[in-house]
């Protein structure tokens, strides 16, 4: 029996440009010791143009067996994922300022049983995509062709040989409900000749690089068809030891 995703509780959100406008406020609740402040700021915009305005998931459906599903491998840094889930509305926006404490559920990694809407415990570097391949596998054996299945990576995760293995796999099957967002701000080791989107390219991805600051663009590449082919897009930042923008770019 094939399930399709249950309407209109899953349709994608409705676009909110203020909410943005919310985020660095949020964000400057979080004061405890945070270890990875780039990795956080990096992240922002790209993390805020899925759930503002692709994922078919809400606090109202975080436990639809039909919706989208994001994994955040990129899961150090959390402070910008905890800012987009509060203005999302999944936990109170009084939570953040405990952020980092021990009695908090906000740790330095999210974890899915202590976060509302956090899909996986997640922060060691290479486990997200090979998870989130295992998710995407076990929702076409279910027969469930509507959720989409996100993964978002950092450059560096690409050094982890356990990345490639999933993402070849995932190219061989595909796995079309399966999209990965690697933010690049330049902090791999090694990286790519032709760039990282050319690595997905070569297994069989549909793949795209963008400036991870504007939100169209993320938008379009996010909504990009990709039939048969998993699909992947590299969003291009400052570097992790430059100055963020100020005021990331994004649609009036």
């Amino acid at each position: 029996m094939t399930h399709t995703a249950t309407q209109p509780a899953l349709d994608a959100p409705l676009h909110d440009a203020r909410g943005f406008d919310e985020l660095p406020r949020l964000m400057g609740l979080m004061t405890g010791d945070e270890k990875h402040g780039p990795a956080a700021t990096s992240t922002l915009d790209a993390l805020w143009v899925p759930y503002d305005r692709v994922l078919r998931v809400s606090p109202a459906t975080a436990d639809d067996p039909d919706r989208d599903r994001f994994l955040p491998s990129k899961g150090h840094g959390p402070m910008a994922y905890y800012a987009v889930l509060a203005a999302k509305g999944f936990f109170p926006a009084d939570w953040l300022p405990d952020f980092g404490a021990y009695h908090s559920p906000l740790g330095h990694h999210p974890d899915r049983v202590l976060v509302p809407g956090v899909e996986i415990g997640s922060g060691s570097l290479g486990h997200g995509l090979p998870l989130a391949v295992g998710t995407a596998l076990g929702l076409r054996a279910q027969g469930r062709t509507g959720p989409a299945v996100w993964v978002p990576l950092g450059d560096a995760e690409l050094d982890e040989g356990s990345n490639h293995e999933a993402l070849a796999y995932a190219g061989a099957a595909g796995l079309d409900r399966l999209h990965a967002l690697v933010v690049d701000n330049s902090s791999a080791a090694h990286g790519w000749r032709g760039g990282i989107a050319s690595r997905f390219g070569a297994a069989g991805w549909s793949a795209a690089t963008v400036d991870g600051r504007d939100h169209e663009v993320l938008h379009a590449a996010y909504r990009a068809p990709h039939p048969g082919r998993p699909h992947a897009v590299v969003a291009r930042v400052e570097p992790k030891n430059a100055t963020a923008p100020a005021r990331p770019r994004r649609a009036a």
